[in-house]
Parts: structure tokens; sequence; C-alpha cells
């Protein structure tokens, strides 16, 4: 005979294991942003009060805001709702991880539309939690709530989340010493750095379907950091591309654009130089930058189909991941993490050598060109430029060509396309391009068009 027997977790021991999930502060308000642009709001602010042990942190949204019955939903770990393809949250998990990895007590308002003036609270508190071992969020009438939480909604409908015991935030010897205020400054600071990248599409009104938004941190607004610098008129845009790849219904659409950024003589200003250097600077910038629903989810890193190299740091890649292939992504619950799947690494592959090889030679460029004078005095003459750094569009348009069908003729032997890649790049400015290719790079005439066959000697 079977029966059967319903276990709850463990309230004390899995919330605080969950805790564990992998967010950092930026990386977890940029979650609650989430939640924020999901109910339609045009306006956030986000708030980092220091008061010692007793800081605080909210975020305030004049979006659509929830009764009370779905503010207790939304409070729910797995909340029970359906996802919509385009949103950007996904697991139920968000709202409820994000917040108490950082912090002991996560406090909701919400005030559904002007009509509704009454202002609903929920609570959780790890310590009620730690005492109880009760799965309770506590229902906080408003008038005995912090003003804190109840104030943003007096004027209009909308939703704020507050974070209070910041244990894993004022991490301190003295949570009120000049070390912890200065640290919570920089924080601050690193938020809103985090927040421009990640939703720099929203801030810059480029979302799709969606209003442009507006975020402030502490009273300034958050402008929107373009990872690929394309106001600057040196940026290079190449050939976009799009990459099929199996979904659950049928074929599914990844979008490639590489970008080539300007090296640094060619920036408008030294401002916009350091600017595009992003919150990594410059050599951890490099990469792929994948979003979902123009939202940003990694920014920068080669996804292990290369490694980082200062002479290709000018190379940045913009992957937008089609609706409804979170599973073929294995994106994460902190939304940090993106696999690439098996289908997709050779076209990846090739994307980002093509594009580490045009970003090494306007490296290589700048450097020639900053230490020219250097060289000119000490040797009468600096090196000449590859050919890469002096092609035209066109010629440009015929190295993709011989690069792309070398790629399909060498797929499996990438020690042989690395070398002609290489001496692609060493190829002296002076040489015809089209002969160059042909004969110092293939080894035959007119072997850009003929690479159907064995590879050619003088590649090998």
């Amino acid at each position: 005979m079977t029966s059967r027997v319903t276990l709850l977790p463990s309230a004390r021991r899995l919330m605080d294991s969950l805790r564990e999930i992998g967010y950092d502060v930026p990386s977890a308000i940029a979650d609650i942003v989430d939640n924020s642009i999901a109910a339609n709001s045009r306006r956030i602010e986000l708030t980092f009060a220091f008061d010692g042990a007793d800081s605080w942190i909210r975020v305030v949204d004049d979006g659509t805001g929830m009764t009370g019955s779905v503010l207790e939903e939304a409070m729910r770990y797995g909340t029970e709702r359906s996802y919509d393809a385009e949103e950007l949250g996904r697991f139920g998990l968000g709202l409820k991880t994000a917040s108490l990895s950082q912090c002991r007590r996560l406090t909701v308002s919400s005030r559904r539309g002007r009509e509704r003036r009454r202002i609903e609270v929920r609570r959780w508190d790890l310590d009620h939690v730690a005492r109880s071992n009760r799965w309770e969020v506590l229902r906080i009438d408003s008038a005995d709530a912090p003003p804190e939480v109840v104030h943003p909604l007096l004027d209009h409908p909308g939703t704020v989340v507050m974070w209070e015991g910041l244990d894993r935030v004022l991490d301190y010897h003295l949570p009120a010493g000049a070390a912890a205020r200065n640290g919570f400054a920089s924080l601050a600071s690193a938020v809103a750095g985090h927040l421009a990248m990640v939703f720099h599409r929203f801030l810059a009104g480029e979302a799709r379907g969606q209003r442009r938004l507006t975020i402030s941190c502490n009273g300034s607004a958050i402008r929107p950091w373009d990872p690929f610098a394309r106001t600057e008129p040196h940026t290079r845009t190449l050939v976009p591309q799009n990459i099929a790849v199996q979904g659950e219904d049928g074929p599914l659409h990844v979008r490639v654009r590489p970008y080539v950024l300007p090296p640094q003589e060619r920036f408008s200003s030294a401002a916009a130089h350091a600017q595009a250097a992003g919150p990594l600077r410059w050599n951890r910038q490099q990469g792929f930058y994948i979003y979902r629903n123009d939202r940003l989810i990694q920014a920068g890193g080669w996804n292990r189909l290369r490694t980082l190299d200062e002479h290709t740091k000018l190379a940045r890649v913009a992957i937008d991941l089609p609706p409804r292939s979170d599973e073929i992504f294995r994106i994460n619950v902190a939304k940090m993490r993106v696999t690439i799947p098996g289908p997709l690494r050779e076209p990846l592959t090739a994307i980002a050598s093509g594009v580490a090889t045009e970003a090494g030679a306007r490296y290589r460029s700048d450097k020639r060109h900053r230490s020219k004078g250097a060289e000119d005095g000490a040797n009468g003459a600096a090196a000449p430029p590859s050919m890469v750094s002096t092609l035209s569009f066109s010629e440009r348009d015929l190295l993709h060509t011989v690069v792309g069908l070398a790629r399909d003729e060498f797929r499996a032997e990438p020690d042989v396309l690395r070398r002609l890649l290489s001496r692609i790049e060493r190829l002296p400015a002076d040489r015809d391009v089209e002969r160059a290719l042909s004969v110092d790079v293939l080894g035959r005439p007119g072997g850009f068009l003929q690479l159907a066959g064995p590879a050619p000697s003088a590649i090998r």
C-alpha cells in the first residue's frame, strides 16, 4: 500500500540557503528594477541612506502597483503566475532572493491605481522566520509602517521596495565609521554604473515596445552607457548576422551585431574614451554583450570561445536572444550567467575571431601612431601599417568573404585558421588586397574564390 506525505521545507534553513544564490548588490537591485519595468514604470528612484547599522536602501517606482492579494502572491517564493515570453521575469523568485541576499528585512508597499488610496504593506523578516521557522509574511498596517515606505505613494500609485538590516552590505567592524560611510557611497556609485549598463536600451528609449525609462540614484539621473560607443564617428559596425538555433517549436534566430570601437587617438575626447571603458575597464569589457528582451544579461567575456587579450580589447559583440530561448541558453535565477549551446559555439567562434582580428589591427595601428614620434626620432621611420588597418569598405567586404570561406573550409582545423588570420593581419599595406589575399595568404592566384579542396601548403 502506498501513502503520501507532504514535506514542507524548513523555512529557516531554506531561506538562509537561498541567500547564497549568487547575487551581489548591483545585480540584486537590477532584479528589482526588472519588476518595476514589468509594472510599466516610467520613473524609478533609488535611494541609499547611510545611518550606520540602521542604513537602508529603497527602490520607488511609479508603476501600476498591486492590490493586497497580488502583493502577497508576489512575496511568495515561486510566485504562481505565468510569465510572457517578452517579460524580464521568469522564475518568480527575484524580488525575494535578490533582496534577502543582501538584507534581513524586506518591506514592500504598493498602491494600485490613483483611485485607490489604500497602501498595502508586506514584510519578510529573517529574524522572525529564524524564531518561528514558518513561512510567515507580515501584514503591516500603513499607519504603522515606516514613513519611508508609505510617503512615496501618497501622491501616485506604484511600489516601494525597502531593504533594512543590511548585514551583507555593511560588513564593517564599525558600521557607523568613516570606512562604512565611504564604502556605502562607493556602492551607490557602482550600482548606478551597473544599471546604466544593464538597462541602457531602456534609458535611451531603444527597448522594443517600451517607453523611455528614467532612473535616478540619490537624486542624480542615471545616463545610459552604450557598450558600443555608437555615437563615436570612428566606431566600426560590422555586418550583422542571424544564426538559427532549434527551439521546441521550431528554429529560433539569434541576432549578432559585432562592433570595433575606436582606438584611443580616434575618440572624440579623452573623457569619451574613459567613459567607453565601462565599469570593468577596457580589457574585461571586451567580448559578448548578451541581451534578453533588451535587458543586458552578460557584459563582456568570450564564454570560453577565446581568451581575453589586450590586443582585442576594442572588440564587442551584441547578441540578442530570441523569445522562449531561456532553457536553451540556461539563464540562471540571478540573470547573470548564460551558457552558449553547442550548435552556436562554432558560428560564434567564427564571428569572434573575425571581429577580434579587426580589433587587433586597430589596436596595433593606434599603438604605432602613439609611438611614431619616438620611433621616428630613434630609427628614422615608423613600422608600416598592416593591410587590414588600411582597407576601404569594399576591400573589407572582400576580406570578410575570404575569412568566411576559410572558416567553412578549415572548421575542423582551428590551428590552420588561426595561422591564416594571423597572416592576414601581418600583410603590408602596400600590397594589392586581392592579390595579397589570393597569393600571399592562400597560396594560389584566385584562391579566395576556390577554397574547395586541400588546404594550401602556404598556410600549413
